[in-house]
């Protein structure tokens, strides 16, 4: 069979047997597997059945449009979706290897596993970890490279021509707490952190959508299908009440009271404990995808699934490539915008502040750990957040429980 002629499935199984043979350690194949899988899934929403390296680019931009992820991993989908076009179209490649990384001498290890170990204790999480392991590691090879063997013979010319080495300058405020701890231990003699610079990155206006954009969306979902049926119920959270996609794909049915019209969950991102009021719609929705479309024929206590079997509970992915598809559907113009689930979430903050909403408020609606998460969104000027903003339909129903003591919010 023609390589041209196979189905996505067939094409990721060829590469990846490619890869084995020239040596791909088993963290990059499956790595290689989920994007490909993602790629399977975005070829069955568009109804493309077989692959070409067309679908593969509007994939790839599909994707880093709809997602908040780092260049370099951007970098990476793109090289894996360009390895399979090159497989499909029977193009070789030579194997390319990372270059080999400096390794820490014992001393600076030592003294970096003590420091991520009391951050660990302090309640970072693994993501936060990895990011201060790569850093500061990073900063201690810098070091070297200018002389400095032994940290406790740093100097501030030093620190200043590291802190200058790195391309992402987020890692400065890694580094000011790094020498921080540093100092507290009395590993060096003086608080170097008051040199390091500091960097703000530029601010962004948020992506929003008008509240006719937002209908016509909604609109878009065929609800004479059952998979539609689904969306719409799933898609509702989102637009009126800005939850995130991992919290909507990992709810349960413990964590929605129907008598009660409310909604428990434990947020994913940030592990903090979120009520919302069970909007009359939201409810409606929910219950006729319970009722009419959701498979009985499984044990998952998760409320919304594939629709095909394997029952299991639906990806995150699926979820932004539905929201990206009707999108599309209803003709809204998203060429100059994102158009992920995030977008919901900043229009209905934008609408909010608009609206002259506490910052307070509207970071507890959102579930906004952090007390100066929202307050971007009061840097646009108020006209300006006025031709942005978004009346969500019926948006009382979303914080005048937070205002005027429904049963939920009363204590806010």
């Amino acid at each position: 069979m023609e390589k041209e002629k196979q189905s996505v499935e067939q094409l990721t199984h060829g590469l990846l047997e490619e890869l084995q043979i020239k040596c791909y350690g088993k963290e990059t194949l499956n790595n290689y597997r989920r994007i490909l899988k993602n790629l399977a899934l975005y070829m069955q929403l568009n109804e493309k059945s077989t692959y070409s390296s067309e679908i593969g680019k509007a994939f790839v931009e599909d994707y880093i449009s709809t997602h908040e992820i780092s260049v370099s991993f951007q970098k990476t989908i793109s090289t894996v979706i360009g390895r399979l076009s090159d497989y499909c179209d029977g193009r070789e490649y030579s194997l390319q290897r990372k270059k080999s990384s400096v390794k820490l001498p014992e001393n600076h290890a030592v003294l970096l596993e003590d420091y991520l170990s009391f951050c660990k204790q302090d309640g970072n999480r693994s993501g936060t970890i990895k990011r201060k392991r790569k850093f500061c590691g990073d900063f201690l090879i810098f070091l070297m490279a200018l002389g400095c063997n032994d940290i406790r013979d740093i100097n501030s010319t030093q620190i200043c021509k590291a802190c200058l080495m790195f391309h992402n300058k987020d890692a400065w405020a890694v580094i000011r707490m790094f020498l921080k701890y540093l100092y507290k231990k009395n590993v060096i003699e003086y608080d170097y952190s008051t040199i390091v610079p500091h960097y703000t990155r530029p601010f962004m206006v948020p992506s929003t959508y008008s509240e006719d954009e937002i209908l016509r969306f909604e609109n878009a979902i065929d609800q004479s299908s059952k998979i539609g049926i689904r969306d719409y119920a799933m898609l509702l959270l989102a637009t009126r009440l800005g939850m995130r996609s991992g919290d909507i794909a990992g709810l349960t049915f413990d964590e929605i009271d129907f008598e009660g019209n409310s909604i428990h969950i434990v947020q994913e991102k940030t592990l903090q404990p979120q009520e919302l009021p069970l909007l009359p719609e939201i409810k409606d929705a929910l219950m006729n995808y319970i009722e009419n479309a959701r498979p009985t024929d499984n044990d998952e206590c998760r409320i919304f699934l594939r629709q095909n079997a394997p029952y299991q509970g639906i990806t995150t992915s699926a979820i932004r490539f539905a929201t990206t598809r009707y999108f599309r559907k209803a003709g809204i113009d998203i060429s100059d915008k994102k158009h992920g689930l995030h977008t919901f979430r900043s229009s209905l903050a934008s609408s909010m502040v608009n609206n002259q909403v506490p910052y307070d408020v509207v970071r507890k609606v959102l579930g906004h750990t952090d007390p100066n998460a929202i307050k971007h969104y009061a840097k646009v000027d108020i006209e300006r957040l006025r031709e942005y903003a978004i009346a969500v339909p019926a948006p009382s129903g979303v914080f005048e429980a937070f205002l005027n003591g429904g049963r939920s919010y009363a204590g806010l």
